[in-house]
């Protein structure tokens, strides 16, 4: 399957490549976002570190420059490169970059992404509705509450968008097929699960702690039926596990939403088997939630997120669990004014005596989109 999809890919670059050239310019494109929280935090249990003090006001901000140039041929064909820089002090990792891939597309061809990115899986998955920039479906409340447990990123315990084995943004090949009547299918091949300090070396296939030959799938659909907005999307991927005493992983999750008269509901399901010997670290979660968008500028929305990692022998369950009540109000172009309440709680059945820590944050929370 790896050399027929890579056969695939190559195909596709040559016929791009033999096409004419263009007297078309470069549009110069350019965007970005900045979301900055201001809460207060109230937070206690038995797994907060001795000493530890975690009550108080908090700052918390999520912004990034996104450069995304991209010139269209007289064949049609579309040519761009998208580059994510996080736009805070020592974010990013090492470079401050968060993604960078370039893609290829047409209204025939559909869309082929190069480089750093999640998958194809991940991004057309679907999941209960937000209101506002702070995601519950995430990891992105720790920046108020700690979470204990051994719960990873991209992984099911926190978030329904799940990733093999937790990956994040490796080099990648993505194909996303055109929309057919709403319906569009996607695949990515990642030779390895090694991150970005790997991009400008060759992947060690045997390499004892990676996992290589990733795959995943997915599938969304997107369409209005009488006033009903549908939209649906699901998702499977695998690798190859080096790992000694670790079978191969996988992840597969589902999730739809329904929007009718200003409402929106929504749901999701996903998992992820490590592959560990005894269940070590296979988690488990879902997301629920409604929204409304009132009349006017208001937007509000209750969602919840439940998620477990299986430990193995006689280690109880991690769980986590976080339920947020928010507002949302549009100021003008690209701009928006969120108040919030959610509560956290997360505990380590991996730890003895299972230490939990439980929180609540009230917040606000501007945001601006550009």
């Amino acid at each position: 399957m790896k050399k027929q999809l890579l056969s695939t890919s190559a195909i596709a670059l040559g016929v791009a490549m033999a096409a004419p050239a263009s007297a078309q310019e470069w549009d110069m494109d350019w965007g970005g976002f900045a979301n900055t929280h201001v809460g207060y935090s109230s937070v206690d249990g038995t797994g907060v570190p001795a000493g530890a003090d975690f009550d108080g006001v908090n700052v918390f901000t999520n912004s990034e420059i996104i450069f995304s140039p991209s010139v269209t041929l007289d064949n049609g064909m579309t040519f761009g490169f998208n580059v994510q820089m996080e736009a805070l002090n020592g974010g990013g990792g090492i470079d401050g970059i968060d993604e960078s891939y370039v893609t290829i597309s047409s209204d025939t061809l559909g869309r082929i992404d190069l480089g750093s990115e999640n998958s194809a899986g991940y991004r057309l998955m679907v999941a209960a509705p937000q209101v506002g920039s702070m995601a519950i479906n995430s990891r992105s409340t720790s920046a108020f509450v700690p979470v204990t447990g051994s719960g990873g990123f991209r992984q099911a315990a926190l978030s329904s968008y799940t990733e093999v084995a937790g990956n994040n943004d490796v080099q990648r090949i993505t194909y996303f097929t055109p929309s057919f009547n709403g319906l569009t299918l996607g695949v990515s091949y990642a030779p390895s699960s090694a991150g970005n300090a790997a991009n400008n070396a060759p992947v060690n296939f045997n390499a004892a702690a990676n996992i290589t030959d990733i795959f995943d799938l997915g599938v969304g659909y997107s369409q209005s039926f009488n006033g009903v907005d549908v939209n649906f999307g699901a998702r499977w991927g695998t690798g190859n596990s080096n790992v000694a005493g670790r079978s191969d992983p996988e992840t597969w999750g589902l999730g739809a939403s329904f929007s009718v008269s200003g409402f929106t509901f929504g749901a999701s399901y996903a998992e992820n088997e490590n592959g560990f010997a005894g269940g070590v670290g296979d988690q488990e979660g879902y997301s629920i939630g409604a929204s409304y968008d009132i009349a006017g500028p208001w937007t509000v929305g209750l969602e919840g997120y439940v998620g477990e990692v299986t430990n193995a022998g006689a280690a109880p369950t991690s769980d986590y669990e976080a339920y947020k009540l928010g507002a949302s109000r549009s100021l003008g172009a690209g701009v928006s004014w969120d108040v919030y309440y959610f509560h956290q709680e997360s505990n380590n059945g991996a730890v003895a005596g299972n230490p939990d820590i439980d929180g609540d944050v009230i917040a606000t929370a501007i945001n601006l989109s550009f």
